[in-house]
């Protein structure tokens, strides 16, 4: 017995050796990729500088109101706080003109200022000259005014919803599918149209799942929330409860104690969020997450692939082993939607693909979200997957796994009572 198991142990060893190399690569560059946590100095040194220019307190900053009341949403404001250049001035000013953008001082905290053109979350936020050059993408791609059976409803799904609440959000993403929307000023839906919205679930009960969105659905009052959460509620059909924000990347003040108790009154209630980069996993965000954690809340992720941001293999399994580590389980990678003005960000499929290739097996499945892209006109989210499964018939299943080996297994169905134990499945490497 001890010659079998130094056999099989000796053998344990190179198959460890074997997986570790898997991943070498990986292990070569994890850490230069930077992260929330491991570039909290800089932040810092950001943040007072921020502080100092808006002449503000550690107990302003840590106010959700003032944050909004503060956002950076002019040229002049902007430039005195990033070194930029003449002609990207110039390009801003333009920009402006068209299009709305405002920026969280917390979030444009988190800007490396010295090489900020590269940066993932200067790119995020901060508009570009060809958002103005954008002649392909389409104003309403996923087709939502013509799935709207009730104002602020969008409905896709036999099964569940969206009520879309406000335009307002704490920082306005360059990629978001409802620019759409930004219009000149915030803008809450009106009382009666989410009354109207609440009539259309009551009288439909087949919809058991509601996403309440927007813009960022936790812009609303805690009171209207309160109000708005009770009345899904009091709908016997309404079975689950979901909300759309992004405050917990771009305004993690939102994400009080006086938050958190009124969403611990309505569960089961789920949040998925929108970290696209492994360095807006801050400490902020970290603590905005687990109060929501603590207040019952179930997070998800749903990160948008973005060219120059995240669609690298390395930086998206970095993005979502950080996201584990404060809670958050990712959900999907969407493919970015044509939205006009946002081709600069688009990637081809192949990328996706390629990245969620890297992601199975090379990682904890936890890890690993679906990659999805969207079908126009509002017909649904689609998974993409690698080919894994090579061929079927009623025999014999053909597989290739994480590691490209090629596998057949047995197709065995059994006549037995259901009973009975299933069948064993057969493997043969080839």
């Amino acid at each position: 017995m001890g010659k079998n198991y130094n056999l099989d142990h000796a053998a344990g060893l190179k198959r460890a050796e074997e997986l570790k190399s898997r991943i070498q690569d990986y292990l070569d560059v994890e850490k230069s990729i930077e992260t929330g946590f491991s570039m909290m100095e800089r932040s810092k040194k950001n943040k007072e500088n921020i502080m100092k220019y808006l002449g503000a307190k550690e107990a302003d900053w840590n106010n959700w109101g003032w944050q909004m009341k503060h956002r950076i949403s002019e040229v002049h404001v902007l430039k005195d706080l990033i070194p930029l250049k003449n002609f990207e001035i110039q390009e801003l000013v333009e920009i402006s003109q068209q299009f709305r953008w405002a920026i969280s001082p917390y979030y444009l905290s988190l800007i490396d200022t010295a090489d900020y053109r590269n940066s993932p979350v200067y790119k995020q936020a901060v508009p570009d000259i060809l958002e103005l050059q954008d002649d392909t993408g389409h104003e309403d791609p996923m087709g939502e005014s013509e799935t709207c059976p009730a104002p602020t409803i969008t409905r896709r799904y036999p099964d569940r919803l969206i009520i879309n609440v406000t335009n307002q959000c704490g920082m306005y993403c360059r990629h978001c599918q409802r620019r759409r929307n930004f219009e000149q000023k915030d803008t809450h839906a009106t009382m009666a149209n989410l009354v109207l919205a609440l009539d259309y679930i009551r009288n439909n009960e087949e919809i058991r799942d509601v996403l309440i969105t927007g813009g960022d659905a936790l812009m609303l009052s805690n009171s209207v929330l309160d109000w708005l959460l009770s009345e899904l509620d009091n709908m016997e059909h309404v079975e689950i409860k979901r909300l759309g924000t992004r405050t917990p990347v771009t305004l993690p003040q939102r994400i009080t104690p006086e938050l958190c108790a009124v969403l611990a009154k309505h569960d089961p209630l789920y949040i998925n969020t929108q970290f696209n980069s492994p360095m807006e996993v801050t400490p902020e965000a970290k603590k905005a997450c687990d109060r929501l954690v603590k207040a019952g809340v179930v997070l998800g992720n749903q990160a948008v692939l973005l060219k120059g941001i995240n669609d690298n293999a390395h930086i998206m399994k970095k993005l979502n082993q950080e996201l584990l580590k404060i809670r958050v389980r990712p959900y999907y990678i969407f493919h970015a939607k044509q939205v006009k003005g946002t081709a600069h960000f688009m990637t081809n499929i192949e990328t996706g693909l390629n990245i969620m290739e890297n992601l199975r097996g090379y990682t904890s499945g936890l890890a690993i979200p679906t990659y999805i892209i969207n079908a126009p006109h509002g017909y649904g989210k689609t998974p993409l997957l690698p080919d894994y499964m090579l061929s079927l018939d009623d025999e014999e299943l053909t597989i290739r796994t994480w590691e490209n080996r090629v596998i057949k297994c047995d197709n065995i169905s059994s006549n037995r009572d259901e009973s009975d134990d299933l069948a064993v499945v057969g493997l043969k490497e080839s």
